[in-house]
């Protein structure tokens, strides 16, 4: 049992170990500077704890995360698990890591140059994801067995130059971080995007223990928890090590994003035949990254849309290319609201999927929280898209922890409560450990 535990911690850990991720602690760590250790600690939180969290709730149903969702109602079900695969797929996930690819393997060799660069790496690195996605194989998957371990080595190698040649202090905390750096930080993990994969990839986690004979749903919970857990760990050392080499490289000059910091970090340190190296490793865990979420996105919209998956994978493809080329600032701008909006409603609904059996799983609690968690998120993220809505704010800024983007606490008790008395036990869902 422990030795399954770990081999399927692991392979969640490289799941989760895209290389997008590793843009954020390095930008967290520079801008917390002497206040780093809060604000990593409030980013595990959100970046390590919930995709855990989400993980082991896939690991209560049946089948995914739709099903999950299907507990507020069958068409949220559908529009909220199509917004995450969207979120992860097209619209943010892939085109980040193309551009990610692209700032650590080309960008440090080409500064200052126009967007030319850019258009050709994407033009050739999404014309390649697609022929490996028309026909997925086992390459890929062998690819990144040997990529993930690689990429960890490369992080290693630059935390222990690090440790050796910064060795100048921290700066002053920038914005938040100065006040507020736990829970500044606890928001910056929002834009890792792992609680959202998690909800549409710890299916694979769960069929895994499930072809291992894990037959008991307890035993299923149980397992998928602890093999959680062994990806957290993992992660946790990595964000920490990236976040600290950040705080360090703030006086070194000033980056645009993480991609930069820690090209500008190798390159100090090996030079630039070691800022090329980190830029191929990086660039080859983006291509299998990609494939890896094309893939899964072609299969979700097969079973909800008309289309075939070659139109599907088509339609992707080209949507992360026109995005991609927009460049990674550009991405993270757009997509830090629609994460704002989504992260709140996705964290209810995992945890309400903890306390399921407290309340007899009346789907009344369900949407009474999830409805108030919508209504407060989609302020926040209308906000962080710029939109000027001061007479709603006096409002909502009544609301505890409003202030620190975690306004929607008390509407999300007050909504469970309210469907719990509202809705009678024949309204409840299908118990969870019904197989």
């Amino acid at each position: 049992m422990r030795k399954d535990i770990f081999t399927i911690g692991f392979m969640l850990f490289a799941l989760f170990f895209g290389a997008g991720n590793l843009i954020y602690p390095p930008v967290l760590g520079m801008e917390a500077g002497t206040a780093y250790w809060p604000a990593i600690t409030g980013f595990i939180l959100t970046g390590v704890g919930l995709p855990i969290l989400a993980v082991t709730a896939i690991s209560f149903v049946k089948n995914d995360a739709r099903e999950l969702a299907d507990r507020v109602h069958p068409l949220f079900g559908l529009l909220f698990t199509s917004t995450v695969y969207l979120a992860i797929g097209a619209f943010f996930g892939i085109p980040r890591a193309a551009t990610v690819g692209y700032e650590m393997s080309v960008h440090p060799f080409t500064e200052g140059a126009s967007n030319t660069p850019l258009i050709i790496f994407t033009v050739v690195f999404f014309s390649l994801v697609y022929l490996v996605s028309l026909n997925p194989s086992r390459m890929v998957d062998r690819i990144g067995q040997y990529l993930t371990p690689i990429l960890l080595i490369a992080i290693v190698g630059l935390s222990i130059g690090a440790l050796l040649l910064f060795d100048n202090p921290a700066a002053s905390p920038k914005g938040d971080y100065g006040s507020t750096p736990l829970f500044t930080g606890f928001l910056e993990g929002y834009l890792t995007m792992d609680a959202i994969a998690a909800l549409a990839f710890g299916i694979i986690v769960v069929n895994a223990f499930k072809d291992r004979g894990y037959d008991s749903p307890k035993q299923l919970v149980s397992a998928t928890l602890k093999a959680g857990i062994v990806a957290g760990i993992g992660l946790i050392l990595v964000y920490s090590v990236l976040g600290w080499i950040g705080s360090k490289m703030a006086l070194h000059g000033s980056f645009t994003n993480g991609g930069n910091i820690l090209s500008h970090a190798a390159d100090m340190i090996f030079g630039s035949f070691g800022t090329l190296l980190l830029g191929v490793i990086v660039a080859l865990a983006c291509f299998t990254t990609s494939v890896g979420l094309v893939v899964a996105s072609g299969q979700f919209f097969v079973k909800v849309t008309p289309l075939s998956y070659k139109w599907i994978i088509s339609i992707v493809t080209l949507a992360s290319f026109l995005i991609a080329n927009q460049g990674l600032e550009t991405i993270i701008s757009i997509s830090v609201p629609v994460l704002t909006f989504i992260y709140p409603i996705a964290i209810v609904l995992i945890l309400l999927t903890f306390m399921d059996k407290l309340f007899g799983g009346r789907r009344g609690v369900y949407r009474g929280a999830i409805l108030l968690t919508a209504i407060i998120s989609l302020y926040d993220g209308l906000t962080a898209f710029g939109l000027e809505l001061d007479q709603v704010g006096r409002i909502l800024q009544l609301l505890p922890f409003f202030s620190i983007g975690l306004g929607w606490l008390l509407p999300a008790v007050i909504g469970g409560l309210a469907g719990f008395f509202l809705s009678g036990k024949e309204e409840s869902t299908p118990d969870r450990f019904a197989r």
